[in-house]
């Protein structure tokens, strides 16, 4: 009797031992699988819990601060510039508190003259630039505030900081992502990487991604001595970590030249991040040097950012005139009937970055050609200013005619209209319209204009079963 209730008692701590050992296992697995699995509740990503890292030159920097004056908010911004030796005396001026506070640090050629490049006519401050990420994750990655991502750029890389907070904020800075956006032009994504996030337009890493990618780093470029930039490297090695490009289309490399307004007119729903290469194009607005054209746009990003560029498209019946509001930038009168498919096509206004013709002339999106003559093509108002209401927040943007020496029926043409008003609210997308957004609709306002000569013009959330056509 007694051997029997000893081994009913050592198979009873057997069987206790085996559970415990499967329930610790099924722990260690559900514990493995789920450490990526983070809280959703954290508070959305803002301008402060970003660093940004300014790749730059002591040639460049001169000229080019001026831009980053342009977006750079001391108040709340983290960053550094990086320059390849100390700047000169002559360039310490009394407004450098408007620029990322004391971040102008060198880099020296020496510190990357262990590396080896192998390019043949390109630049070795390639890896100098590179390394711009691993000495940005060692100055703050042991800051007392939240870091949650980390963002670079060119100095001449004029970001939107709010819309880049916005849309980084769809995504968990626990996990590891590598966001940015690819060229315009098909033969430089081939030679690059068609999945690589070019550095002109910025691209960000998670701090997650970018601590262990530092840690990593030096040891990485070592064997990628063949590459062109410093933005191969970094797409080299977050490779080599497993991790593919998460595309934004927000970010622009910008690879073109000449009259950007095909591009900026036909951009994307999702909110505008950057722009690039703005003194190789012609300046955004006419009879303006190409940053006071930048520097007037910002006059409109200022009071409602997420709608820069935004573009919807409504229709005059009457005159079946399609009319394209690019906002803060543009309105287009197009004196013909056009599909809401071919409106989105970018008109060919803008040249390819080489003129070597065959793929370097091939671009990544859908494109339309303009008419040879002038007098032919889309009427074009220029924003001349942005206000906001004071009484209940109405955002006013007027847009006054492009003079084109052209003759016209004064009847019928859209050439008639002197000045557009637009009115709006600021847009405010929650984290859902961000992840899924949708073109807002507009409607010709009736006016109290007795000449004919201004048209008014709403901006507004569609309805849920509206469609954007014109209507019989």
């Amino acid at each position: 009797m007694v051997n029997c209730i000893l081994l009913f008692v050592f198979i009873l701590l057997v069987y206790l031992l085996i559970s415990a050992s499967r329930l610790q296992s099924k722990n260690s697995i559900h514990a493995y699988f789920s450490s990526s699995d983070q809280d959703q509740s954290q508070s959305p990503t803002k301008i402060e819990h970003i660093v940004f890292g300014i790749g730059s030159s002591a040639n460049s920097w001169r000229a080019r601060r001026e831009y980053v004056k342009l977006w750079w908010d001391a108040q709340k911004m983290r960053g550094c510039v990086f320059v390849e030796r100390p700047l000169p005396s002559s360039q310490n001026h009394t407004d450098s508190y408007l620029l990322p506070p004391g971040t102008v640090k060198s880099n020296r050629p020496n510190e990357t003259s262990v590396y080896r490049y192998t390019w043949r006519g390109g630049d070795r401050n390639a890896i100098r630039i590179a390394r711009c990420v691993l000495e940005t994750v060692r100055l703050f990655n042991t800051s007392s505030e939240e870091v949650r991502w980390y963002v670079f750029g060119d100095d001449d890389t004029i970001f939107i900081p709010e819309n880049l907070a916005r849309t980084l904020s769809k995504y968990d800075h626990t996990s590891w992502y590598y966001i940015g956006s690819t060229s315009e032009i098909y033969h430089q994504n081939s030679m690059f990487g068609h999945d690589m996030a070019f550095g002109g337009g910025g691209y960000a890493l998670s701090s997650s991604l970018a601590n262990v990618l530092a840690r990593n780093f030096d040891s990485c470029i070592e064997r990628y001595p063949h590459l062109y930039g410093g933005d191969s490297r970094v797409y080299a090695c977050v490779l080599e970590l497993g991790v593919g490009l998460s595309k934004e289309p927000g970010f622009h490399q910008f690879d073109v030249r000449g009259n950007a307004l095909g591009i900026l007119t036909s951009h994307s729903t999702r909110p505008l991040v950057s722009l690039h290469h703005m003194s190789h194009i012609d300046p955004i607005f006419p009879n303006s040097t190409t940053f006071s054209a930048v520097r007037h746009l910002f006059s409109a990003v200022e009071l409602d950012p997420l709608r820069i560029f935004q573009l919807s498209v409504c229709y005059d019946r009457w005159y079946s005139w399609t009319i394209s509001v690019s906002w803060g930038y543009t309105v287009q009168i197009d004196g013909r009937h056009l599909f809401l498919r071919d409106v989105l096509r970018a008109q060919e206004t803008f040249r390819p970055w080489q003129k070597s013709g065959g793929l370097a002339s091939v671009y990544t999106f859908n494109t339309r050609e303009i008419h040879r003559d002038p007098c032919q093509r889309p009427v074009t108002f220029y924003m001349q200013h942005v206000s906001s209401s004071s009484h209940d927040g109405t955002i006013k943007s007027v847009y006054k005619q492009a003079y084109e020496n052209c003759t016209y029926d004064p009847v019928t043409s859209p050439r008639k209209i002197h000045e557009i008003r637009v009115f709006s609210r600021r847009l405010d997308p929650n984290i859902r319209q961000l992840k899924a957004p949708r073109r807002q609709c507009c409607d010709i306002l009736p006016t109290s204009s007795t000449g004919g000569n201004i048209m008014e013009i709403g901006l507004r959330e569609c309805k849920e079963d509206e469609l954007i056509y014109i209507h019989p």
